[in-house]
């Protein structure tokens, strides 16, 4: 096996050494996004006490430096079947001026440590009107900004031994698991349209998009937008995981042009929309960790 800089290995052995029998091959892996960090707590822990461990005692990992991202891996049992889980509390981004290969990583060691499926969650802005605040957008598809401009996870040498050196990315979002993801919400009582088929848009950030860039992503084809997932969606995808992308609607995006400061100007003015804010995230995303840790949970049982 060659040789990888990047410290997978020394990662899978550092956990391989601390985790219980039970523990040391989760199925499913779940990166919490911004404010839904919550699910972890809801590990049971009547056959086995979960495991916690800082991002900073962990070989190869970094901090996470964004409000609402905790920085620990949690693994448990979760759900009435007791399945074994590692939950990623809190994410990295590529904005926070971490490379691709640092914000992936984990997906490799979930890869090694035996992880089957990857379920990913964010919180997003809704560029399709037919969205509302609170909705769970349901991936199937995505669009990377900075995949498209030369920011790839698997530029470089190809890691061989988890893929091959060009994946297709066509049905990167599992089918079956998007049933599942629905099936769960129906037998938990979400209304009608209360999740959505969405194609998510990839932006670098950490700046949010100006009305310009809002309406290009809508006029390709993008429903909702945020700075997260995709890179770790990719390196599973190559890795061969299943993945299945859950996203939040906490705002919605401001397409309108505005008010023109041309006195010509015959443009009939548009409203001003609201400018997104962090706060507003995190504010949309407690409200609704109740939902959403009940909505994976239910996933994660019916897996």
């Amino acid at each position: 096996m060659q040789n990888i800089e990047d410290g997978f290995y020394d990662a899978f052995n550092y956990f391989k050494k601390r985790l219980p029998t039970k523990l040391s091959q989760p199925k499913i892996a779940i990166i919490c996004g911004s404010g839904l960090g919550g699910l972890a707590e809801t590990i049971d822990e009547t056959v086995c006490k979960k495991v916690e461990f800082k991002y900073e005692e962990i070989p190869g990992f970094v901090s996470s430096t964004v409000q609402g991202h905790v920085g620990k891996l949690v693994f448990g049992l979760l759900g009435k079947n007791q399945t074994p889980t590692v939950c990623m509390v809190g994410r990295y981004h590529f904005y926070e001026g971490y490379s691709l290969k640092q914000v992936t990583l984990p997906v490799r060691i979930f890869k090694l440590l035996g992880v089957e499926v990857l379920i990913v969650t964010n919180a997003s802005g809704a560029l399709n009107k037919d969205f509302r605040v609170g909705n769970v957008a349901v991936l199937t598809d995505h669009i990377s900004l900075p995949g498209l401009a030369g920011n790839n996870p698997l530029f470089g040498p190809n890691l061989n031994e988890f893929g091959p050196r060009f994946p297709p990315m066509r049905d990167v979002y599992d089918y079956d698991l998007r049933v599942l993801a629905f099936k769960a919400g129906s037998s938990l009582n979400f209304g009608a349209g209360a999740m959505k088929e969405a194609v998510y848009c990839f932006v670098g950030g950490p700046s949010y998009e100006t009305k310009a860039e809002a309406r290009f992503l809508r006029t390709i084809g993008g429903d909702i937008v945020g700075m997260s997932t995709v890179p770790e969606v990719i390196v599973a995808k190559h890795s061969g995981l299943r993945v299945l992308g859950l996203s939040l609607v906490t705002n919605m995006v401001a397409l309108r042009k505005g008010k023109s400061a041309d006195p010509s100007s015959t443009v009939d003015e548009e409203p001003e929309e609201p400018a997104p804010k962090h706060e507003e995230v995190l504010e949309v995303s407690k409200a609704k960790a109740r939902d959403m840790q009940d909505l994976v949970r239910t996933i994660v049982e019916l897996i």
